[in-house]
């Protein structure tokens, strides 16, 4: 099995490679104080959207429209996606428990505990999103609070790697996140959401620290920039 190289772009976006393929998760590069890329540098094969606020949503129609890359975002999302790139432009539009097929693996739309509007005033139901690519299963949780169901992915399927927000204000804090990365039981768990802005500032190594102590996963902190390999 080859492996997966997992490159964090600050805030909550990411972009993960296995050969030739280049997924990209909620690309908010421009106005991203912390971001590794511009948007007019990054190069993807497949755009999925957590949720529509535009730290998320970002730049993912600008990327779409230039690079010719399918989107997949829950369906008010891809209804406004479609309004914008055009009806022959490939978007996805699943629904929370919806998965999508690619030839690289799948990627399914699960509950998160937050709110939505797209920029534009399109309201949308948030979500994170667990994918399959070269045998690995990785959980991009999206923007959200602690709740009991973060476990039921685990449930389902070995998570290889968690992506969890730490932030705090608008999603769960470094202690909240702790939790978090008990229930879903990862091995190994990126923090993100956290210190793009005086909001959601915190403690990165904290969090680590209490990771290690607390639960059995380990936690990896990526600067902007910086990848793992799964």
């Amino acid at each position: 099995m080859s492996s997966v190289a997992v490159r964090y772009l600050g805030h909550s976006a990411f972009s993960i490679e296995h050969e030739a393929t280049k997924l990209l998760i909620d690309p908010f590069l421009t106005g991203n104080p912390k971001a590794a890329v511009s948007a007019a540098d990054v190069e993807a094969d497949v755009i999925l959207v957590t949720h529509g606020h535009a730290d998320h949503f970002g730049d993912a129609a600008e990327i779409a429209s230039r690079t010719g890359a399918p989107i997949a975002a829950v369906v008010e999302i891809a209804g406004e996606l479609t309004d914008h790139l055009g009806p022959e432009h490939p978007i996805f539009d699943p629904n929370l428990g919806g998965t999508v097929n690619f030839d690289w693996g799948w990627a399914q739309w699960v509950p998160a505990w937050h709110t939505s509007t797209t920029p534009s005033g399109v309201v949308n139901t948030p979500a994170g999103i667990v994918l399959n690519i070269a045998g690995k299963t990785i959980y991009h949780l999206g923007d959200t609070a602690l709740f009991s169901d973060l476990a039921l992915p685990g449930q389902r399927h070995s998570i290889d790697l968690a992506m969890i927000p730490i932030g705090g204000h608008y999603t769960m804090d470094r202690h909240d996140a702790v939790r978090a990365a008990a229930l879903i039981g990862a091995p190994q768990v990126v923090p993100i959401h956290y210190n793009t802005f005086p909001a959601i500032e915190t403690d990165a190594a904290a969090f680590a620290e209490a990771v290690a102590a607390e639960t059995s996963a380990i936690a990896t902190i990526l600067d902007p920039g910086e990848s793992l390999t799964l």
